[in-house]
């Protein structure tokens, strides 16, 4: 089985490129083909593999502002040439999935999601751009739409990272697909002395718009309590103007820091609506509890009142009484049962199950071509 992955773009870290890694540890002759590549922006390992650009990658900002050629992105993916290959693992929030493939050839998508800007999201993207660029870009938003729609056809089998992506494939695409977890590195998020635990609740987040962290900061500005909030972003300046003293800004973490942060916290805080969400996954590693909102994929990895608190609507009340049902029930939380839980998202089931799943498919393909 000759086999290569696709992915979107490796111009930052985040919990899809830390998928694309799992998928290449798995096969490890499998070369990477993406639209732009950063080497100083991703881990040291990506640079003993064999990453496949596009031209996007020798044009001004092509590989630092990926955004500003997504109408683009269609065409720089049907260029790739699969011809070589029996199976190819797309990981795709965006285009990546779109590729052209043989007859002979498999296309396996890891979806992370449909894109939120093309459809569930689409008004709430638009409304914010000044009325000459919105109709720019609801022209172009308006042919990936189709295309994308269009380009979900080429794909054999459909993995979803979570039951809430599930549905959205089934909404949008018309398509089943396989629920597989994103991999969560519970060897390296662990529990610390329980007596270490600091008065503070915690953050970690890009600050853009979606993450909602502005929740998070007006509902403890009223709390009154502690909280932390590592990460950076285009909301941090404001972000930053609505916050009382009890909010610290910690600005860039690094992994290291961020399981040092993750083991003291009272809890961790997750006000968003995410496809699936790691950190709140790696916090329940470090033992400790989640209150989040409980929409999306974080129904797949909180349990609610016995792993963390789920609030039901993304308001600055709601999360105040989940914080304060939380302080309420503190001692109810068992932190070894909360890290028990996190270890059914380890990297070796993600590994386990992907591996099973597209054997799985490659036999199925084989044996109906005789």
């Amino acid at each position: 089985m000759k086999l290569a992955i696709v992915h979107d773009w490796l111009t930052n870290i985040g919990g899809a490129e830390k998928v694309v890694l799992a998928l290449h540890r798995l096969y490890k002759e499998a070369p990477i083909y993406t639209m732009s590549y950063n080497p100083s922006k991703m881990p040291k390992e990506f640079e003993n593999i064999n990453i496949k650009t596009s031209f996007i990658q020798h044009l001004p900002l092509g590989n630092k502002k990926h955004q500003l050629f997504l109408p683009l992105m269609p065409y720089v993916f049907e260029q790739f040439d699969f011809s070589e290959y029996d199976v190819v693992i797309t990981s795709s929030s965006c285009c990546a999935k779109g590729v052209i493939t043989p007859v002979k050839t498999l296309n396996i998508c890891y979806c992370h999601t449909p894109p939120r800007y093309l459809w569930d999201m689409y008004h709430e993207y638009i409304e914010n751009f000044n009325p000459i660029i919105k109709w720019y870009v609801i022209a172009n938003l308006h042919k990936l739409r189709m295309w994308d729609k269009l380009s979900a056809d080429r794909v054999d089998y459909f993995i979803a990272n979570s039951n809430f992506v599930a549905k959205r494939i089934k909404k949008y695409y018309m398509r089943d697909s396989k629920v597989i977890f994103p991999p969560v590195d519970t060897h390296f998020f662990t529990m610390e002395n329980e007596k270490n635990i600091d008065n503070y609740y915690l953050v970690i987040s890009r600050l853009v718009p979606y993450k909602r962290i502005d929740l998070a900061v007006k509902a403890f500005n009223q709390l009154g309590l502690k909280l932390k909030i590592a990460g950076v972003g285009p909301e941090l300046k404001e972000l930053k103007k609505i916050a009382k003293s009890n909010i610290e800004f910690l600005g860039y973490v690094s992994d290291e820091e961020a399981r040092e942060l993750l083991r003291r916290c009272k809890a961790f805080i997750f006000p968003g609506l995410e496809d699936f969400g790691i950190t709140p996954v790696e916090a329940q590693a470090c033992g400790r509890p989640v209150i989040a909102y409980g929409e999306g994929g974080i129904l797949d990895s909180v349990i609610d009142g016995k792993t963390g608190v789920l609030f039901k609507e993304q308001s600055i009340e709601n999360l105040i009484n989940a914080v304060k049902v939380f302080e309420k029930n503190i001692d109810k939380f068992d932190s070894k049962a909360i890290r028990k839980h996190a270890e059914k998202f380890s990297i070796e089931r993600f590994t386990r199950e992907i591996k099973d799943f597209i054997d799985e498919c490659y036999r199925k393909k084989f044996y109906s071509e005789g």
